[in-house]
């Protein structure tokens, strides 16, 4: 598949604080390890991240704990595309975290968010982040966490905060502290949507952009497999000749302006598929279609 006239503009544009970005960008989880735990192929991943920022993706999203035994997610960020264009927004997050070996670790206490914003401005090679959202878990209040990371805003270490793995309740605590430009939560077409529905539409009255995280894997296919999608994903697919993951990220981004996906991969054939669909228009049959099939017909609106 060739990239001619694909760019990433078409999707739509939305604003994370005075930062401007294409609603399509690019989730850097995948980079670092093939399906079977092998490390990536690093030039490919390299080439990867730099026709991304060719076609127009200007918002990457990445964690200093995306890493596997030989690859990085940060570096190899650093490594394909620094010196940074003016207009790529990083976005990172914070909270949880990995011992050498791979292991996960406790959430990282209030006083320890310093240390993993300082990594990531190492790895990263910069001297301040664009956005961290503090990744929650467990945490019925996340006001001391959230208030550490507005102090480091306010020490110029960070530009604007998100939050992420949160329910409503955290939103209010948040904002209650310091601005929220992003919500980060799992959410999808078949995943998530009695519980996050309702968030997404209250994201979009109040200006704060959602964005979803496995919205084309869902539940139980984090791996990447397709094999359960909807007889009604793949109607819609083969009606726009395109993909079911295409779909995936089309609906989307059709549930409100201030939606924004970040599909990753390692492969050059799906990253321009990924960016082709924030070009692909769903009629109001069609979203009506996919949201009947799992019984949630009209829970938000759709996008012009």
């Amino acid at each position: 598949m060739t990239s001619h006239g694909v760019v990433a503009a078409g999707s739509g544009t939305w604003t994370l604080g005075d930062l401007t970005v294409n609603r399509i960008g690019f989730g850097a989880m995948r980079l670092t390890a093939d399906a079977d735990g092998s490390p990536s192929d690093r030039d490919r991943v390299i080439a990867v991240l730099r026709h991304a920022v060719d076609l127009g993706v200007n918002h990457i999203d990445t964690a200093a704990f995306y890493f596997s035994a030989r690859r990085s997610a940060n570096e190899l960020i650093n490594r394909a595309l620094s010196p940074y264009p003016e207009n790529l927004v990083l976005t990172t997050k914070v909270g949880p975290g990995r011992d050498p070996s791979g292991e996960w670790l406790p959430l990282a206490r209030p006083e320890q968010l310093r240390g993993q914003v300082e990594e990531n401005l190492r790895q990263l090679g910069r001297d301040h982040l664009d956005v961290v959202n503090l990744r929650q878990q467990g945490l019925d209040s996340i006001a001391d966490h959230f208030g550490a990371l507005a102090d480091l805003r306010d020490a110029g270490l960070i530009r604007h905060l998100g939050i992420s793995n949160v329910s409503v309740n955290h939103l209010r605590q948040a904002q209650a502290i310091a601005p929220v430009v992003c919500v980060q939560n799992s959410y999808g077409v078949d995943f998530q949507r009695n519980e996050q529905d309702d968030f997404v539409r209250l994201c979009g009255e109040l200006g704060v952009a959602f964005v979803p995280f496995f919205a084309i894997a869902a539940a139980g296919r984090k791996a990447g497999s397709r094999s359960d999608d909807s007889e009604a994903i793949r109607a819609v697919a083969h009606a726009h000749g395109v993909t079911p993951a295409q779909v995936r990220i089309a609906w989307t981004l059709h549930r409100g302006p201030h939606v924004l996906a970040i599909p990753g991969t390692r492969n050059p054939e799906h990253l321009i598929e990924n960016v082709a669909a924030g070009t692909l228009r769903l009629s109001a049959e069609e979203m009506s279609s996919l949201d009947s099939a799992d019984g949630l017909t009209g829970r938000a609106p759709t996008a012009s």
